[in-house]
Order: structure tokens, then sequence, then C-alpha cells
């Protein structure tokens, strides 16, 4: 081996060793919450805390995301370029992901036997690094959402404004309380 091969064995293994020893973005989803229930489908909304340890803001290049209930692929989607990550911040990203009611109905053994509806997300955040290229971080979250029993049809929803107001209220008692001290 000669010395021009030597060096750039030595130079791609510090390159190497530098970019496995890189920080690199990581994310956490923080909540799932169902925003919309319609006649076709279950809208589910992930909150994703995505940190970025760079001086630049990164490209997100795409979300691909995975909803499961019971072992089973209810929803499979994409969500092209939904922005970029902050430089040196924490950046929240809304993934919303559209199950339909016919993947839902299939699911009807879980349903029966306790009233909810068991799902896994899976997210995968592609997101373009500078020298290293397209970089998946890989995100899983697991919940249940329960359904509305008979009960809670017939309250409707005034009770529930009425809830979310009180609630409200509740919550401005709380703040003017910890002013007055």
């Amino acid at each position: 081996m000669d010395l021009v091969d030597k060096a750039k064995n030595y130079v791609s293994e510090k390159v190497a060793e530098k970019v496995t020893n890189m920080e690199k973005p990581e994310a956490t989803i923080m909540d799932v919450d169902v925003k919309k229930i319609s006649f076709d489908s279950i809208s589910y909304h992930a909150k994703v805390s995505v940190t970025n340890p760079y001086k630049v803001p990164i490209p997100i290049m795409e979300i691909a995301y995975v909803v499961k209930s019971s072992g089973r692929i209810i929803a499979t989607g994409t969500i092209p370029d939904p922005g970029s990550l902050k430089a040196k911040s924490t950046t929240l990203v809304d993934v919303p992901a559209k199950v339909p009611h016919s993947a839902i109905m299939s699911l009807v053994m879980d349903i029966a036997a306790d009233w909810d509806i068991d799902y896994t997300l899976e997210l995968g955040l592609i997101i373009d690094l500078p020298v290293i290229g397209n970089f998946t971080i890989p995100l899983s979250y697991s919940g249940e959402y329960k359904l509305p029993t008979l009960s809670d049809l017939w309250r409707g929803d005034d009770e529930e404004e009425k809830d979310e107001k009180d609630e409200k209220e509740k919550k401005v008692k709380k703040l003017e309380e910890k002013e007055m001290k």
C-alpha cells in the first residue's frame, strides 16, 4: 500500500468516526389526540417535539406514519415537506393522521371487549442533515381512544361546552390566586 492509499484510509476512518459520534436531532411524541370524528373517518393529531442541536435550521423532508390497532395496519400515509427545524431549538411538529371508519369497523372484536380502540402510531421523521444526507428518526406511541357511550351521546354538546367552560374558569381562578400571592 502506498502513501496515498494510507492517507485516504486514514481520512475516511476519521470522517466516519466524526459522523458516528456527531450529535443528531432527537424527537419525542408528546401526545396524540383525536381532533375530529366525521362520517367517514377519525383524525388523530400527534404532537412531536424535535430538538435540533445545530446552529442552522434543518429541513424536514417528509413524515411517514403508520397507525396500527390489534396488530393490524389501519392507516398509512406521508406528509411531504412539513417545514423545518429551528436552529439550536426545539420545534413542535403537528402530525395529522386520518383513519377511515371502514378500517375501524374491522376492529369490532377489540371494541367489543372494552369499548375502546387501542392503537399504535409509528412515525418516521426524515430530515436532511448536512454531510450525512437523509436521516430518519423513528418514533412510536401507543394509546387508546375511549368510544362514547349512549349516555355520552344523550348528554350532547351542551354538557361538553359547560364542562369545558367550568375547567377554563377553574384555571383562571388558579392563575389569579397565584398572582395574588
